[in-house]
Protein backbone atom coordinates (compact mmCIF):
# COMPACT_ATOMS: atom_id res chain seq x y z
CA UNK A 1 0.00 0.00 0.00
CA UNK A 2 1.64 3.20 -0.88
CA UNK A 3 -0.45 6.91 0.24
CA UNK A 4 -0.17 10.24 -1.78
CA UNK A 5 -1.39 12.99 -0.26
CA UNK A 6 -1.91 12.37 3.70
CA UNK A 7 -0.59 13.91 6.46
CA UNK A 8 -0.93 13.90 10.15
CA UNK A 9 -1.39 17.01 10.86
CA UNK A 10 -1.60 16.27 14.68
CA UNK A 11 -1.35 14.32 17.20
CA UNK A 12 -2.09 13.91 21.01
CA UNK A 13 -2.56 11.81 23.80
CA UNK A 14 -4.35 12.21 26.79
CA UNK A 15 -3.55 10.02 30.23
CA UNK A 16 -5.07 9.38 33.64
CA UNK A 17 -3.59 10.89 36.72
CA UNK A 18 -3.78 7.54 38.90
CA UNK A 19 -1.04 5.14 38.55
CA UNK A 20 -0.53 1.72 39.46
CA UNK A 21 3.06 0.27 39.90
CA UNK A 22 3.40 -3.26 39.20
CA UNK A 23 4.39 -3.50 43.15
CA UNK A 24 0.93 -2.08 44.25
CA UNK A 25 -0.29 -5.12 42.01
CA UNK A 26 1.49 -7.80 43.74
CA UNK A 27 0.77 -6.52 46.92
CA UNK A 28 -2.93 -6.69 46.02
CA UNK A 29 -2.18 -10.35 45.44
CA UNK A 30 -0.06 -10.92 48.52
CA UNK A 31 -2.67 -14.07 49.51
CA UNK A 32 -1.78 -15.54 46.37
CA UNK A 33 1.70 -15.00 46.01
CA UNK A 34 2.04 -16.45 49.32
CA UNK A 35 0.12 -19.68 49.21
CA UNK A 36 1.70 -20.34 45.72
CA UNK A 37 5.42 -19.10 47.29
CA UNK A 38 5.68 -16.65 44.48
CA UNK A 39 8.58 -14.35 44.64
CA UNK A 40 7.68 -10.64 44.73
CA UNK A 41 8.84 -8.44 42.18
CA UNK A 42 8.44 -10.82 39.69
CA UNK A 43 5.91 -9.03 37.62
CA UNK A 44 8.36 -5.95 36.89
CA UNK A 45 11.24 -7.96 36.26
CA UNK A 46 9.57 -9.92 33.70
CA UNK A 47 8.24 -7.71 31.68
CA UNK A 48 9.88 -4.15 32.38
CA UNK A 49 6.77 -2.57 33.46
CA UNK A 50 7.16 -0.10 36.49
CA UNK A 51 3.55 1.15 36.46
CA UNK A 52 0.65 1.80 34.18
CA UNK A 53 -2.08 4.20 34.62
CA UNK A 54 -5.97 4.20 35.29
CA UNK A 55 -8.67 6.07 34.67
CA UNK A 56 -11.06 6.57 37.19
CA UNK A 57 -14.26 3.93 37.85
CA UNK A 58 -17.00 4.48 35.64
CA UNK A 59 -15.07 6.30 33.03
CA UNK A 60 -16.47 5.21 29.33
CA UNK A 61 -13.76 4.66 26.72
CA UNK A 62 -15.72 7.71 24.76
CA UNK A 63 -14.90 9.94 27.76
CA UNK A 64 -11.17 8.78 27.07
CA UNK A 65 -11.11 8.94 23.34
CA UNK A 66 -13.39 12.75 23.73
CA UNK A 67 -10.16 13.70 26.19
CA UNK A 68 -7.80 13.12 23.31
CA UNK A 69 -9.93 14.56 20.59
CA UNK A 70 -10.25 17.69 22.15
CA UNK A 71 -6.75 17.75 22.30
CA UNK A 72 -5.97 17.05 19.09
CA UNK A 73 -8.22 19.80 17.97
CA UNK A 74 -6.48 22.20 20.09
CA UNK A 75 -3.40 21.62 18.89
CA UNK A 76 -4.24 21.78 15.21
CA UNK A 77 -4.84 24.22 12.47
CA UNK A 78 -8.02 22.17 11.48
CA UNK A 79 -11.56 23.58 12.81
CA UNK A 80 -13.90 20.90 13.84
CA UNK A 81 -16.58 21.47 11.15
CA UNK A 82 -13.57 20.57 8.50
CA UNK A 83 -12.97 16.65 9.85
CA UNK A 84 -15.37 15.11 7.91
CA UNK A 85 -15.02 11.39 9.10
CA UNK A 86 -14.59 10.29 13.09
CA UNK A 87 -13.18 6.76 13.70
CA UNK A 88 -12.71 5.17 17.00
CA UNK A 89 -10.44 2.38 16.92
CA UNK A 90 -10.17 1.20 20.19
CA UNK A 91 -11.12 -2.34 21.64
CA UNK A 92 -13.12 -0.96 24.57
CA UNK A 93 -16.42 0.56 23.62
CA UNK A 94 -18.97 2.31 25.63
CA UNK A 95 -21.57 -0.71 24.25
CA UNK A 96 -21.96 -2.64 21.23
CA UNK A 97 -24.84 -0.46 20.10
CA UNK A 98 -24.65 2.60 19.01
CA UNK A 99 -20.87 2.82 17.68
CA UNK A 100 -19.08 4.19 20.62
CA UNK A 101 -17.62 6.85 17.43
CA UNK A 102 -21.23 8.43 18.44
CA UNK A 103 -20.51 9.51 21.69
CA UNK A 104 -16.89 10.31 21.06
CA UNK A 105 -18.05 12.41 18.05
CA UNK A 106 -20.89 14.23 20.47
CA UNK A 107 -18.38 14.67 23.30
CA UNK A 108 -15.47 16.16 21.01
CA UNK A 109 -17.69 18.74 19.47
CA UNK A 110 -17.78 17.78 15.51
CA UNK A 111 -20.02 18.56 13.10
CA UNK A 112 -22.99 17.29 12.09
CA UNK A 113 -21.77 16.82 8.27
CA UNK A 114 -19.04 14.04 9.64
CA UNK A 115 -19.20 10.23 8.96
CA UNK A 116 -19.33 8.32 12.74
CA UNK A 117 -17.83 4.63 12.73
CA UNK A 118 -16.03 1.95 14.87
CA UNK A 119 -13.14 0.10 13.37
CA UNK A 120 -11.66 -1.91 15.69
CA UNK A 121 -8.73 -4.80 15.54
CA UNK A 122 -7.43 -5.16 18.81
CA UNK A 123 -4.42 -3.33 19.00
CA UNK A 124 -3.85 -2.33 15.23
CA UNK A 125 -7.22 -0.76 15.37
CA UNK A 126 -5.40 3.18 15.61
CA UNK A 127 -3.00 1.89 12.49
CA UNK A 128 -6.05 1.01 10.81
CA UNK A 129 -7.40 3.83 11.29
CA UNK A 130 -4.95 5.97 9.38
CA UNK A 131 -5.04 3.62 6.97
CA UNK A 132 -8.46 4.41 6.05
CA UNK A 133 -8.22 7.79 6.31
CA UNK A 134 -5.00 8.10 4.41
CA UNK A 135 -7.02 5.70 1.62
CA UNK A 136 -10.00 8.38 1.84
CA UNK A 137 -8.04 11.51 1.25
CA UNK A 138 -6.02 9.80 -1.82
CA UNK A 139 -9.68 8.22 -3.44
CA UNK A 140 -10.65 12.68 -3.23
CA UNK A 141 -13.66 11.34 -0.89
CA UNK A 142 -12.44 13.45 1.84
CA UNK A 143 -9.93 15.96 2.62
CA UNK A 144 -9.26 15.50 6.49
CA UNK A 145 -10.26 12.71 9.35
CA UNK A 146 -9.66 12.00 12.81
CA UNK A 147 -9.04 8.94 14.15
CA UNK A 148 -9.84 8.32 17.97
CA UNK A 149 -8.55 5.47 21.03
CA UNK A 150 -9.59 5.55 24.33
CA UNK A 151 -8.61 2.19 26.27
CA UNK A 152 -9.55 1.42 29.55
CA UNK A 153 -7.62 -1.25 30.92
CA UNK A 154 -9.26 -0.98 34.65
CA UNK A 155 -12.21 -3.27 34.64
CA UNK A 156 -9.86 -5.86 33.16
CA UNK A 157 -7.45 -5.57 35.55
CA UNK A 158 -9.92 -5.25 38.60
CA UNK A 159 -11.64 -8.50 37.30
CA UNK A 160 -8.36 -10.66 37.26
CA UNK A 161 -7.63 -9.71 40.23
CA UNK A 162 -10.48 -10.04 41.48
CA UNK A 163 -10.20 -13.93 39.94
CA UNK A 164 -6.13 -14.87 40.86
CA UNK A 165 -7.65 -14.37 44.48
CA UNK A 166 -10.86 -16.16 44.66
CA UNK A 167 -10.07 -19.20 42.50
CA UNK A 168 -8.39 -22.04 43.23
CA UNK A 169 -5.64 -21.85 40.89
CA UNK A 170 -2.25 -23.09 40.75
CA UNK A 171 1.17 -21.92 39.12
CA UNK A 172 0.21 -23.15 35.36
CA UNK A 173 -3.36 -22.06 36.11
CA UNK A 174 -2.60 -18.30 36.80
CA UNK A 175 -0.35 -18.43 33.35
CA UNK A 176 -3.42 -17.23 31.00
CA UNK A 177 -3.82 -14.39 33.42
CA UNK A 178 -0.44 -13.15 33.55
CA UNK A 179 -0.80 -10.48 30.68
CA UNK A 180 -4.05 -8.99 31.92
CA UNK A 181 -1.59 -7.70 34.82
CA UNK A 182 0.73 -5.68 32.24
CA UNK A 183 -2.65 -3.79 30.52
CA UNK A 184 -2.83 -0.06 31.43
CA UNK A 185 -5.22 2.97 30.16
CA UNK A 186 -4.83 5.61 27.85
CA UNK A 187 -6.47 7.45 25.02
CA UNK A 188 -4.85 8.99 21.98
CA UNK A 189 -6.10 11.02 18.51
CA UNK A 190 -4.84 11.94 15.49
CA UNK A 191 -5.82 14.67 12.58
CA UNK A 192 -5.10 13.16 9.05
CA UNK A 193 -5.36 15.48 6.32
CA UNK A 194 -4.52 16.19 2.33
CA UNK A 195 -1.08 17.88 2.28
CA UNK A 196 -2.68 20.84 0.36
CA UNK A 197 -4.54 22.01 4.18
CA UNK A 198 -1.46 22.29 5.91
CA UNK A 199 0.23 25.80 5.52
CA UNK A 200 2.76 26.47 3.41
CA UNK A 201 6.17 25.97 5.26
CA UNK A 202 4.67 23.72 8.32
CA UNK A 203 5.99 19.88 8.56
CA UNK A 204 4.41 17.57 6.34
CA UNK A 205 4.30 14.49 8.53
CA UNK A 206 3.59 12.24 5.51
CA UNK A 207 2.16 8.76 5.29
CA UNK A 208 4.72 6.95 2.79
CA UNK A 209 3.28 3.34 2.48
CA UNK A 210 2.98 0.15 4.12
CA UNK A 211 2.41 -3.34 4.51
CA UNK A 212 0.12 -6.33 6.05
CA UNK A 213 0.20 -9.70 7.01
CA UNK A 214 -2.71 -11.76 8.14
CA UNK A 215 -1.88 -14.85 10.35
CA UNK A 216 -4.88 -15.99 11.62
CA UNK A 217 -4.53 -19.70 12.31
CA UNK A 218 -3.26 -18.04 15.42
CA UNK A 219 -6.08 -16.60 16.31
CA UNK A 220 -7.13 -18.46 20.23
CA UNK A 221 -3.96 -17.33 21.62
CA UNK A 222 -5.25 -14.19 22.55
CA UNK A 223 -9.06 -13.70 23.51
CA UNK A 224 -11.13 -10.97 25.57
CA UNK A 225 -14.80 -10.51 25.76
CA UNK A 226 -17.35 -8.76 28.32
CA UNK A 227 -17.88 -10.58 31.42
CA UNK A 228 -20.71 -9.23 33.76
CA UNK A 229 -19.63 -5.68 34.93
CA UNK A 230 -15.98 -6.54 33.91
CA UNK A 231 -13.57 -7.83 31.40
CA UNK A 232 -12.41 -11.23 30.98
CA UNK A 233 -8.88 -12.12 28.36
CA UNK A 234 -6.86 -15.34 28.27
CA UNK A 235 -3.18 -14.91 27.36
CA UNK A 236 -0.99 -17.83 25.76
CA UNK A 237 1.56 -15.31 26.38
CA UNK A 238 4.97 -17.86 25.19
CA UNK A 239 3.07 -18.76 21.80
CA UNK A 240 1.60 -15.54 21.35
CA UNK A 241 5.33 -14.13 21.93
CA UNK A 242 6.74 -16.86 19.07
CA UNK A 243 4.12 -16.73 16.44
CA UNK A 244 3.99 -12.65 17.08
CA UNK A 245 7.55 -12.03 15.97
CA UNK A 246 7.63 -14.82 13.44
CA UNK A 247 4.42 -12.74 11.55
CA UNK A 248 6.63 -9.84 12.05
CA UNK A 249 9.42 -11.08 10.53
CA UNK A 250 7.67 -11.70 7.30
CA UNK A 251 5.56 -8.47 7.23
CA UNK A 252 8.84 -6.42 7.69
CA UNK A 253 10.31 -8.91 4.63
CA UNK A 254 6.89 -7.26 2.76
CA UNK A 255 7.47 -4.36 4.18
CA UNK A 256 10.74 -3.88 3.04
CA UNK A 257 10.04 -4.95 -0.86
CA UNK A 258 6.76 -2.22 -0.71
CA UNK A 259 8.79 0.90 0.75
CA UNK A 260 12.50 0.50 -0.35
CA UNK A 261 13.56 0.79 2.76
CA UNK A 262 16.02 -1.78 4.82
CA UNK A 263 16.96 -2.43 8.33
CA UNK A 264 19.18 0.56 8.22
CA UNK A 265 16.66 3.16 6.95
CA UNK A 266 14.52 3.92 9.94
CA UNK A 267 15.96 7.16 12.18
CA UNK A 268 13.24 6.16 14.71
CA UNK A 269 11.20 2.36 15.13
CA UNK A 270 8.20 2.45 17.33
CA UNK A 271 6.75 -1.17 18.03
CA UNK A 272 3.68 -1.87 19.51
CA UNK A 273 4.02 -1.44 23.48
CA UNK A 274 3.99 -5.33 25.30
CA UNK A 275 7.17 -5.49 27.43
CA UNK A 276 10.99 -5.86 27.19
CA UNK A 277 11.01 -10.00 26.34
CA UNK A 278 8.66 -9.37 23.18
CA UNK A 279 10.79 -5.63 22.65
CA UNK A 280 14.26 -7.28 22.61
CA UNK A 281 13.09 -10.62 20.98
CA UNK A 282 11.07 -8.74 18.52
CA UNK A 283 14.51 -6.88 17.72
CA UNK A 284 16.53 -9.74 17.42
CA UNK A 285 14.45 -11.62 15.19
CA UNK A 286 14.04 -8.67 12.69
CA UNK A 287 17.44 -7.86 13.01
CA UNK A 288 16.64 -4.17 13.68
CA UNK A 289 18.64 -1.38 16.00
CA UNK A 290 17.22 -1.60 18.97
CA UNK A 291 19.02 1.65 19.76
CA UNK A 292 16.57 3.34 17.63
CA UNK A 293 13.35 1.98 19.73
CA UNK A 294 11.26 4.27 21.65
CA UNK A 295 9.30 2.68 23.91
CA UNK A 296 6.63 3.33 26.69
CA UNK A 297 5.36 0.43 28.58
CA UNK A 298 7.85 1.38 31.41
CA UNK A 299 5.57 3.75 32.74
CA UNK A 300 2.28 2.60 30.40
CA UNK A 301 1.86 -0.53 30.11
CA UNK A 302 0.37 -2.40 27.46
CA UNK A 303 -2.67 -0.01 26.28
CA UNK A 304 -3.89 -1.83 23.10
CA UNK A 305 -4.60 0.05 20.29
CA UNK A 306 -3.80 3.23 22.06
CA UNK A 307 0.34 2.05 22.84
CA UNK A 308 1.72 2.79 19.60
CA UNK A 309 0.18 5.84 18.49
CA UNK A 310 0.70 7.08 22.01
CA UNK A 311 4.53 6.33 21.82
CA UNK A 312 4.81 8.36 18.87
CA UNK A 313 3.37 11.37 20.40
CA UNK A 314 5.49 10.50 23.58
CA UNK A 315 8.38 10.43 21.18
CA UNK A 316 7.52 13.63 19.20
CA UNK A 317 7.02 15.65 22.53
CA UNK A 318 10.18 14.47 23.95
CA UNK A 319 11.97 15.60 20.92
CA UNK A 320 13.14 11.99 20.06
CA UNK A 321 11.17 12.20 16.84
CA UNK A 322 12.14 15.17 14.72
CA UNK A 323 10.98 16.97 11.42
CA UNK A 324 12.30 15.34 8.51
CA UNK A 325 13.22 11.33 9.78
CA UNK A 326 12.17 8.66 8.94
CA UNK A 327 9.89 6.87 11.36
CA UNK A 328 8.93 2.65 11.22
CA UNK A 329 5.89 2.18 12.76
CA UNK A 330 5.90 -1.87 13.81
CA UNK A 331 2.08 -2.30 14.45
CA UNK A 332 0.79 -6.52 15.51
CA UNK A 333 -2.50 -7.75 17.17
CA UNK A 334 -4.02 -10.74 18.50
CA UNK A 335 -5.75 -12.73 15.50
CA UNK A 336 -2.48 -12.82 14.65
CA UNK A 337 -2.33 -9.26 12.38
CA UNK A 338 0.49 -7.23 11.69
CA UNK A 339 0.61 -3.66 10.02
CA UNK A 340 3.74 -1.94 9.61
CA UNK A 341 4.00 1.73 8.09
CA UNK A 342 6.28 4.18 7.04
CA UNK A 343 6.25 7.68 7.97
CA UNK A 344 8.32 10.73 7.30
CA UNK A 345 8.05 13.32 9.98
Amino acid sequence: MKFAHACIESLAIALPEEKWTSADIEERLRPLYERLKLPAGRLELMTGIKERRMWPVGTKPSDASAAAGRTVLKKSGVAAAQVEVLIHSAVCRDMLEPATASFAHHKIGLGAQCQVFDLSNACLGFLNGLVTLAAMIDAGLIRCGMVVSGENGRPLVDRTLQHLLTAPLDRNAIKPFFANLTIGSAAVAAIVCHENMLPSGASRHRLLSGSCLAATQHSELCQGDSAGEGLDMQTDSEQLLLAGVEVAKNTWQAFEAETGWTKDTPDKIICHQVGSTHRRKLYETIGLDLAKDFSSFETLGNTGSAALPSTLALAVEQGAVRAGQKVALLGIGSGINSLMLALEW
